[in-house]
């Protein structure tokens, strides 16, 4: 094996080296890109593209297991999965564990134990509700606070470095009047970061102007969900941004892909869309063991 590869097999027999490396990849002005995974296949496909770090979607993971976005997955399923990718790379993972899949503070304690010992060794922790229909309001601020606190005394009590992303909805679901927004998402993160959270994530933003007042007004590694029409990640790391990530877009492009693909060899009859299909031993050999080569 080579010095990196050790490395990196190191890393992935002890937490708190694969969480110091995960913290150290939050760089205002040089972010850290994850294009987040929701099976071992994807996650193999993204670590050998370069990533630094594997992050998991967890409407992609829902989506995979044929149940529908916004926590209507359990703990277990939703963990179990996070286990596989984290089995299937070397790479740091980082686990969106949505609300956090319990009603109160201690089951987010509990969440954060078992994404532990799926391998993961950092978490997204949203702060919106969700309801029968995968959608809710957000918490209020003091609730989500405990919530935090919860997440990060389990981690610190494991002896793991663990990255809580705090991850507030202000923007992605339009909360208050416009010119309150911002304010109120500067409200929340300095809530959030004073309970413990490492980053904050803000879904939904998309303006230059918007996204610099955030980061300047944010005392901690700050997250944008990237997209089209969104700044590009040089445009962001100029705003000092320290994480961009993809969401569910890999996942909703792979199945978009799946249409088209069906639509034209049932409607054309014709199969253009295998032109850029990977060659089979390649898609194959993905779930071969990571240091094989071939």
């Amino acid at each position: 094996m080579t010095n990196e590869t050790e490395r990196a097999a190191d890393r992935a027999a002890d937490p708190v080296a694969q969480a110091t490396a995960l913290r150290a990849l939050h760089v205002p002005g040089r972010p850290v890109v994850l294009p987040n995974v929701w099976d071992p296949a994807s996650a193999r496909l993204v670590a050998s593209s370069g990533a630094a770090a594997i992050a998991t979607t967890s409407a992609g993971i829902a989506w995979s297991l044929g149940v529908p976005d916004g926590e209507r997955l359990d703990r277990g399923r939703a963990l179990d999965a996070v286990a596989r990718i984290a089995a299937a790379v070397d790479l740091p993972v980082t686990a969106d564990i949505e609300g956090g899949y319990a009603s109160a503070a201690d089951g987010i304690a509990h969440t954060v134990r078992v994404a532990l010992a799926a391998g993961a060794v950092g978490v997204n922790i949203e702060d919106g509700v969700a309801d029968a229909e995968g959608v809710g309001p957000l918490r209020e601020i003091e609730e989500q606070v405990e919530r935090i606190r919860a997440a990060r005394a389990a981690a610190d009590a494991a002896g793991v470095p663990v990255f809580v992303n705090a991850r507030t909805d202000t923007y992605w679901k339009g909360v208050g009047e416009p010119s309150a927004r911002l304010a109120g998402t500067l409200e929340r993160a300095a809530a959030y970061i004073d309970a413990g959270a490492d980053g904050i994530f803000v879904p939904g933003v998309s303006t230059p102007e918007e996204i610099r007042t955030l980061v300047a007004g944010t005392d901690a590694p700050f997250n944008v969900l990237a997209g089209p029409g969104l700044p590009t990640v040089p445009e962001l790391a100029a705003l000092g941004v320290a994480r961009v990530t993809l969401g569910s877009g890999l996942a909703r492009a792979a199945h978009a892909l799946t249409r088209r693909a069906a639509e034209e060899a049932l409607t054309a009859g014709t199969y253009g869309f295998l032109a850029d299909a990977l060659p089979y031993a390649e898609a194959d050999a993905l779930l071969g063991h990571p240091h094989e080569e071939g």
